[in-house]
């Protein structure tokens, strides 16, 4: 039985923009929904076109929308929502122009400014002048390099206000990282910053642009940003493969109030990368009308987020939920952006910000709240947190303890709202509501408009048992593509490979018989450390350039409500592992794929389990050292080899 945690008050329930949307499709389809969260999640999947075309209107898009509300097709993912609207995706993000705040920086070094909405107006119309001044068009791709700053909001939607695609990678990424992913874009132009900080280290990012630049010849403009509050690191840098540019010199462009062009509901916005379990990160496309849709859902009907609150997701601009944060900005709140490491010099430190800025919507992850819980501290009466109505909490599962940890040490009478999703959908299938209780250990429901089950291998819903996570309707967020997938032959076998025209996940999941979910991490390879998903492909380029291995294995091992990196090694003859190259492995992981890469054990092994056909078998591995069942042993060539990895002492701690 589930433990009731908290509920919202009659009054917060009216108050709420969830209950004004209640009256509104209501007053609009002449139905009656009793306040009751199920009810409306029921009709919202049952009229999947008239829910999407309220959330337009509900929301209050800029646009032209068309008459047409679903045009439909047998195949999943070619379902088109709102066919033949347009929209400008900057547009909708930037409706407000006035004095009030938009965007606050603040770096681990304690370095704080902030822009107002008539700054960021005129800041997006610089960056945009300048993109049509060296003549980007429509569906070029722009990349950035950059840390969570202004700048970087201001790059983006300077970009997508043009009709260019956006990509990011965060500063933490390595060299190697940043070319897998946006070689194969081709972007004209490249925004990087020349360093970062991460708990107390400086760290140079512009000494990796000539490697950039000479393997990514598409790159035909540079822009240099200067780390927020700190000079340049190198004022007076050049280069003969690209024009560069310094952003200081953006800002002596004329602002000019920006004539928004109109594109398609489907034209593409962002380019966000998978989680490669093999070869290169997959590029997945997502379109402008969607996200901003489903967004603008997310954040109104889910999350309550009302103009003038402020709201402070921790996140980098290499994770889908650094666009989710900037798509904040269509509700016409305001957002928090931190750089840095999240516990420098204070492990409360995110909530020491979030009293100072008055924040009304705290996200973190699920590691950082387990991380405040083991250091046996209670926070209540050291932050007031008076505007804080909702925690959201995400990137893994959060653990009973974590849901316990926050009403009895953080706040009480706040909203702990667990959501899941992915980079997939740069959204959530499940998350919370204000029309339910939070019961500990459980994301509350489904996300509305979303038909989510959990099912067995054979496809047969289940309840109250583990299972994957699939979605059974078609839904505006999906990807438009992946980039350079001919036939789409990837995209297909990446979601609609396990069951037939339903889009699969790669969760683990539960649906408790009150409706709520639990997520048991990924069904696949995919590694999910602290939260943001990681391939191990990126892992294994790494090792396979070391003459002392002979082959390798990555897995996720769940341990201590998280994930860590296991990276088991098979040896050359007349080799060890001894610390010198145990080190060695990890900076060179570290330093050419991201920190977050780096395993935290190293074991050595005789050898690796594969398939008949020679595939190594990650799955197999993953669930013999965490003692599941082991499917399809026969269709291994070696599955003897499998014992070996059960009950690994060094596994134990």
């Amino acid at each position: 039985m589930s433990k009731k945690l908290w509920e919202a008050s009659s009054k917060q329930k009216n108050n709420s923009l969830l209950y004004k949307y209640e009256q509104f499709i209501s007053k609009k389809f002449n139905k009656k929904f009793n306040h009751k969260y199920e009810n409306i999640l029921n009709w919202s999947i049952e009229n999947t076109e008239n829910f999407w075309s309220s959330i337009w209107d509900f929301s209050k898009v800029k646009g032209l929308k068309s008459k047409m509300k679903l045009k439909k097709s047998k195949i999943f993912y070619k379902n088109t929502f709102l066919p033949k609207s347009k929209l400008n995706f900057s547009e909708n993000l930037l409706t407000k122009n006035n004095m009030d705040k938009a965007l606050t920086f603040i770096s681990e070094n304690g370095f704080r400014e902030e822009r107002n909405w008539r700054q960021l107006n005129d800041d997006v119309s610089k960056v945009s002048k300048f993109l049509k001044n060296i003549k980007i068009k429509k569906g070029e791709r722009i990349a950035a390099y950059l840390p969570n700053s202004i700048e970087t909001v201001e790059a983006f939607l300077g970009t997508v206000a043009q009709g260019a695609i956006w990509s990011s990678c965060s500063p933490d990424f390595g060299i190697n990282g940043v070319i897998e992913r946006f070689s194969q874009i081709n972007p004209k132009v490249l925004f990087i910053v020349d360093k970062y900080f991460y708990n107390g280290k400086e760290i140079n990012v512009l000494e990796r642009l000539p490697q950039i630049l000479d393997k990514i010849k598409s790159i035909k403009h540079v822009v240099i940003t200067n780390y927020p509050g700190e000079k340049y690191l190198n004022d007076q840098y050049k280069s003969e493969k690209a024009k560069v540019y310094k952003w200081k010199e953006l800002d002596k462009i004329k602002a000019k109030k920006i004539i928004f062009s109109k594109f398609d509901f489907e034209h593409a916005l962002t380019i966000l990368y998978s989680s490669g379990t093999t070869g290169k990160p997959k590029c997945i496309c997502h379109r402008s009308g969607g996200v901003l849709l489903q967004h603008k859902k997310e954040h109104q009907l889910h999350c309550d987020i009302k103009e003038n609150d402020n709201v402070f997701y921790f996140t980098t601009c290499g994770w889908m939920m650094w666009n989710w944060l900037v798509s904040v900005l269509a509700s016409k709140a305001s957002i928090v952006l931190y750089d840095g490491s999240p516990m420098y010099k204070k492990e409360d430190l995110l909530l020491k910000i979030s009293e100072e800025e008055k924040i009304t919507l705290l996200g973190v992850s699920a590691k950082y709240i387990d991380t405040l819980r083991k250091t046996n501290t209670s926070l209540k009466h050291k932050y007031r947190l008076s505007k804080l109505r909702t925690i959201c909490s995400t990137g893994s599962p959060l653990s009973k303890e974590g849901f316990e940890y926050v009403y009895k040490n953080i706040k009480k009478n706040v909203h702990l709202s667990s959501i899941s999703g992915g980079t997939d959908i740069v959204s959530c299938f499940v998350l919370g509501n204000l029309f339910q209780p939070v019961n500990s250990g459980e994301i509350q429901n489904k996300g509305l408009g979303l038909d989510i089950d959990v099912f067995n291998d054979n496809g047969k819903s289940l309840r109250g048992i583990k299972g994957e996570l699939v979605c059974k309707n078609p839904f505006p967020s999906m990807p438009l593509k992946f980039w350079n997938d001919k036939n789409d032959n990837k995209f297909k076998n990446a979601y609609f490979n396990k069951y037939s025209n339903i889009w699969h996940h790669g969760d683990y999941a539960e649906i408790k018989q009150n409706g709520g979910f639990v997520i048991h991490g990924r069904s696949d390879t995919t590694l999910n450390p602290g939260g943001v998903r990681l391939g191990t492909a990126e892992i294994y380029s790494e090792v396979e350039k070391f003459k002392e291995i002979k082959e390798s294995i990555v897995v996720g091992q769940t341990w201590d409500n998280d994930i860590r990196i296991i990276l088991f090694i098979v040896l050359n003859p007349k080799f060890q592992l001894n610390e010198n190259l145990f080190q060695k492995i990890r900076l060179q992981i570290k330093k050419n794929a991201s920190p977050r890469h780096v395993p935290t054990k190293i074991i050595t092994v005789d050898d690796i389990p594969r398939t008949k056909n020679g595939k190594i078998v990650e799955l197999a591995v993953k669930n013999a050292i965490e003692g599941n069942k082991i499917k399809n042993k026969e269709a291994l060539a070696n599955p003897n080899v499998l014992e070996k990895y059960k009950n690994l002492k060094e596994l134990s701690y």
